[in-house]
């Protein structure tokens, strides 16, 4: 899957060693934020010193994120996986708001890159805001998660 965006923030980089094999990993996590009328925002992993170094991968970079995505069980609950592949930062001027698309080769209409996403339900000013921490806090909640 294909994604086009401005990066938006990078995370500090993480590295360890593996119960199995006994090598050393390093990973970087960057959001990257799309450029449309209701803009989504997607967190990827890039997994590898030698990706993270050839990525150099920047904060207001634009570029095209080419990524997997997958989940994995972990003691009954499930968790997704957004791993990059590939960064292409030849990237297009995007045409001006209101300017008309132009069609592709055979009058066809342009495919968008990726299916919407859900939007959540809006908070109204008197519903109480969710008890989260998304970064740095205590999650809500018992949690036994080894990250």
């Amino acid at each position: 899957m294909d994604i086009t965006g401005r990066i938006i923030a990078v995370l500090p980089e993480r590295s360890g060693v593996s119960q199995r094999s006994g090598a050393e990993w390093k990973a970087g996590s960057y959001v990257l934020e799309t450029q449309e009328q209701y803009p989504k925002k997607i967190c990827f992993d890039v997994f590898g010193a030698d990706r993270l170094q050839q990525f150099n991968i920047q904060v207001g970079e634009m570029m095209t994120v080419s990524f997997d995505i997958d989940a994995h069980e972990y003691n009954g609950r499930w968790f997704n996986s957004i791993r990059a592949f590939r960064v292409d930062r030849n990237i297009q001027a995007a045409p001006a708001p209101g300017a008309p698309a132009e069609a592709p080769m055979g009058g066809a209409a342009p495919m968008p890159s990726a299916a919407p996403f859900a939007a959540a339900p809006a908070a109204t000013p008197s519903a109480p805001a969710p008890d989260t921490a998304p970064f740095g806090g205590e999650p809500a909640g018992d949690s036994d998660l080894p990250f």
